[in-house]
């Protein structure tokens, strides 16, 4: 069975074709820019590598562009599209109500749609993709994986906010959690790497990439993580500022007269590590290479990330009152050994310690605990286009 896997954002949209008898990608790619100038693909299949500039208007363009290279008599790897048995979209936000895989139909779009207040950025570009795959592939079953799904386990004490309840049951004002399918697959590896399983092991995994967030992970259940009722919540990250102080939003807003929406913006996408290193820049390649040109809110940045990592591993071990493993995953976890290494130097007193050299790697699935370490390090790259497409066929042969 063959299983194409979308994910679509605002204006960008990622996909894989994966073959799942032996679970390999097929082909995999990525539009850019949907609606905008400039905008184009990227497509690799085999060793064929394509680049190209291609008007795409919205994502329904976007997703005949991806059946076209799927299908060319050049370097296509099917026939024709009936050799798809299934589409399985990422969507981000579930709200209460959507925490497991499902397959697609009105009921679960008009849910889908209901969380968008929710996930302004996210949710309707989802539900875009959703719809333009329904129109050009009408028999093909389309099935819906939740970013916040595996989180539906935390409990009440770890979800709640401290705010008048009749809040919470009024409008759903809860912590919801996101990454859930990364936070899902890399435990489970990580399981896998140490023997045990799932069910006896206290894992905390670190998402950490422009979005970051932390999980801690027992018994095979999300207990608790950083993410709260946004994105916005938790770690510093790119351009996110993480947890601040409410009264201090409020008092940002009226000495700046800034509205809602504007402060939303700073928030979201002028603070982070973007905001504090002051180099235009939020890619912490970008930054690490001001570290080294001296540039000391560079540095700054990148302290003040590791920090709050660190204290959230902390938080998370006393949640669960201990941890056998921490894994580090994602865009920065797996490939910034400078940033792992400052992250676990705060964690002695768990009886966690690294090997240096064997943690100058990147981009490997890789144990890099030192012999005497009593907690494990795991860099475990994660997959969650993978974990999309297994929950894919798993509901479309139940």
């Amino acid at each position: 069975m063959k299983i194409l896997v979308l994910n679509c954002g605002s204006s960008s949209l990622k996909y894989q074709l994966f073959d799942m008898t032996d679970e390999s990608v097929l082909a995999k790619g990525i539009c850019e820019k949907i609606g905008m100038e400039g905008s184009f693909n990227k497509h690799e299949a085999g060793e064929n590598e394509i680049k190209a500039e291609i008007v795409m208007n919205d994502h329904a363009d976007a997703i005949k562009i991806v059946m076209n290279n799927l299908i060319n008599k050049d370097f296509g790897v099917i026939k024709d599209m009936s050799e798809i048995s299934a589409v399985g979209h990422r969507v981000v936000h579930g709200g209460e109500d959507l925490y497991e895989s499902v397959v697609i139909d009105e009921k679960i779009k008009k849910a889908i749609d209901s969380c968008s207040e929710l996930a302004p950025l996210h949710n309707p570009p989802n539900l875009t993709g959703i719809t333009a795959c329904e129109k050009l592939m009408p028999n093909v079953p389309q099935i819906a994986v939740f970013d916040t799904a595996f989180h539906h386990t935390m409990p009440k004490k770890a979800f709640l906010y401290a705010i008048p309840y009749v809040h919470y049951k009024k409008y759903k004002i809860r912590k919801y959690g996101f990454h859930g399918t990364s936070h899902r697959y890399v435990s489970a590896r990580a399981a896998a790497m140490l023997g045990k399983p799932i069910e006896d092991l206290k894992i905390i995994t670190c998402h950490l990439g422009n979005g970051a967030s932390i999980c801690a992970v027992r018994n095979g259940e999300s207990v608790d993580t950083s993410m709260g009722f946004t994105p916005l919540e938790g770690l510093v990250m790119g351009t996110r500022s993480g947890n601040i102080d409410p009264a201090a939003v409020l008092y940002l807003m009226e000495k700046e007269n800034l509205s809602s929406k504007e402060i939303s913006s700073l928030l979201n996408k002028e603070s982070g590590v973007l905001g504090l290193a002051g180099i235009g820049k939020s890619d912490f390649r970008d930054i690490e290479k001001a570290v080294g040109e001296g540039v000391e809110n560079a540095r700054l940045a990148l302290d003040i990330f590791s920090y709050r990592v660190a204290k959230y591993i902390g938080e998370y071990a006393a949640a669960m009152n201990g941890v056998d493993a921490v894994v580090f995953t994602a865009g920065i976890g797996e490939n910034a050994p400078g940033q792992r290494e400052e992250i676990c130097d705060y964690l002695t007193y768990l009886g966690l310690e690294i090997d240096s050299a064997k943690n100058n790697c990147r981009g490997k699935e890789i144990d890099v605990s030192s012999e005497k370490s009593r907690v494990r390090t795991l860099v475990i790259p994660t997959n969650e286009e993978l974990v999309i497409a297994r929950d894919t066929i798993a509901l479309i042969k139940k």
